[in-house]
């Protein structure tokens, strides 16, 4: 915390996801429990200023890997596609599994082109952390009784033109236009008695971000139902009481009707 901190400042998104993400580690380490955690994070997501954050972090250790919340305001980091387009060779140009298996995840870099064969064996290719040696780079796959799974971020424009005899190139479901500045990934090739297929899925961080968004507007849901003003609460339990009394009546009529039919069917017997 700096001297110049105003703890009435506006806390943005970014910062209560820093917070956020410096509970989770404390988690992690064994620091908080369960219940500290969830206690701490509804918190950080219901604050608006930096002084109802700056208490969350407190009393975790200034060594943590994400930096504790500041009062300075200063610009987010480019996390775009931009950023993303490296160039370079690529950190890794091709993968051969044969009765065995290969993969290229986490962080790395997509070359221009990327090449592997599996004969009896499978490969992944992970591209959702991957930084891009160019804004198109090319994957050829030879696949004889094995195959290769392709995965990549939503927003990615993935072009297939691969081959098949007695198997399958798979083209990924479409989410959506490409994104501006997003690569396009050509995955071209041949598969024999193998396949290769395609999915789009987010990062095991972005699912959990958005698993907590959702928790949020679920908090801030029933928040702004508890702030409702009186008359409008009186009013809905007005309207609460009318419909059960109108469903009570109507199980009533049903009830007697029933009992009119029996008497009728008794009267026929």
């Amino acid at each position: 915390m700096t001297d110049d901190a105003r703890a009435d400042l506006r806390a943005s998104d970014a910062d209560r996801d820093r917070v956020a993400e410096v509970l989770r580690d404390a988690l992690a380490e064994g620091r908080l429990d369960m219940g500290e955690f969830e206690e701490r994070l509804e918190a950080a997501y219901r604050a608006r200023t930096y002084g109802e954050l700056a208490p969350l972090t407190r009393d975790l250790p200034a060594g943590a890997p994400v930096t504790p919340v500041s009062f300075v305001k200063r610009p987010e980091p480019d996390g775009g596609w931009a950023s993303r387009i490296v160039g370079g060779e690529g950190s890794s140009a091709g993968g051969v599994a044969i009765l065995s298996g290969f993969e290229r995840k986490g962080r790395w870099t997509m070359p221009r082109r990327f090449t592997c064969f599996t004969f009896m064996g499978g490969g992944e290719i992970d591209l959702r952390e991957a930084d891009f040696a160019d804004r198109e780079v090319e994957i050829n796959v030879v696949a004889v009784m094995g195959g290769v799974q392709v995965i990549v971020p939503p927003g990615v424009e993935v072009v297939v033109r691969g081959i098949g005899v007695m198997g399958a190139f798979e083209h990924p479901r479409e989410d959506g236009p490409p994104e501006p500045g997003a690569p396009r990934v050509v995955i071209g090739g041949f598969a024999f008695w193998g396949g290769v297929g395609v999915a789009r899925k987010v990062t095991r961080a972005e699912r959990q971000r958005l698993k907590e968004q959702r928790r949020q507007e679920r908090l801030e849901r029933r928040e702004s139902r508890r702030e409702l003003p009186r008359a409008s609460r009186e009013d809905w339990h007005e309207a609460h009481r009318d419909r059960h009394e109108e469903l009570r009546e109507r199980r009533e009529e049903w009830r007697e009707e029933w009992r009119e039919r029996r008497e009728e069917r008794r009267r026929h017997r």
